[in-house]
């Protein structure tokens, strides 16, 4: 019995995670659905993934809604919040996750390029903790994580535009937590390494090989092993920790 009431150590939260259809984020929506959390789940595109997911939280007994937004646009955000507290009453849990990658080399990187990853990646992560901010002051309590990036954290070659967007997220958590801690609101950073997603499996295998070989743990990341780093910090035990960066990367950087 006692383990069942800590896997529901987020009843009564309702939590917010972007780009939630698939990937990283489905994982994440589902470990705090599993951990007694409601959770709406942000999408652009993919309605049917979205849908999928909803549908399996609803079957564990939380409620569960989709919501379409571009989260590099800021009333389409508002709009995005609003109908989140209309379906499920607030937000106490922020999961910035939603990104993309435009990848070329900085010579061949347009400014467009660059644009379009900044806007989504770091942009989309400051829109969407203003949109809930005020809420969580309100009820003096709230948790963000913001998914940034082992590349965020060491660079890449081709990926200015995504290494910079994933280490503005870091500056960003940091003074944010700073700026919130007095109200009850933990930011939190969690930097995966390779993980085992539909883009990363795209990646050639004489490439995706060489990766893994660098990894000190011989392996990708699961989904499920980002989704339980949030978990830990929004739950209980994870309350005396912010402005931190949890990397997940099997020891790729240390």
């Amino acid at each position: 019995m006692s383990t069942m009431r800590e896997k529901k150590n987020l009843e009564g939260k309702v939590a917010l995670v972007t780009g939630g259809s698939r990937g990283i984020g489905r994982a994440i929506a589902l470990r705090l659905a599993e951990e007694g959390a409601d959770v709406a789940i942000n999408y652009q595109a993919s309605k049917e993934h979205a849908e999928e997911v909803s549908d399996a939280i609803n079957s564990m007994g939380r409620r569960s809604c989709i919501v379409q937004a571009n989260v590099n646009d800021f009333e389409q955000v508002i709009k995005m919040r609003d109908e989140v507290v209309k379906e499920l009453g607030k937000i106490d849990i922020l999961v910035n996750n939603a990104g993309i990658t435009r990848d070329k080399s900085f010579v061949k990187m347009t400014p467009e390029m660059w644009s379009e990853v900044i806007s989504v990646n770091l942009d989309g992560a400051f829109y969407c903790s203003k949109a809930v901010i005020d809420g969580m002051i309100e009820r003096k309590y709230g948790r963000i994580v913001n998914i940034s990036s082992v590349i965020g954290r060491m660079g890449n070659f081709g990926q200015a535009n995504y290494s910079a967007s994933k280490a503005g997220l870091i500056g960003l958590t940091k003074t944010l937590a700073k700026e919130f801690a007095s109200k009850g609101i933990t930011v939190n950073v969690v930097a995966p390494g390779f993980v085992g997603t539909e883009m990363v499996k795209a990646i050639p295998k004489d490439i995706l090989d060489k990766i893994i070989s660098q990894i000190p743990l011989g392996r990708l990341g699961e989904p499920s092993e980002v989704a339980g780093a949030v978990a830990y910090l929004v739950s209980e035990d994870g309350e005396y920790i912010t402005g931190q960066i949890i990397d997940v990367n099997g020891g790729y950087y240390i």
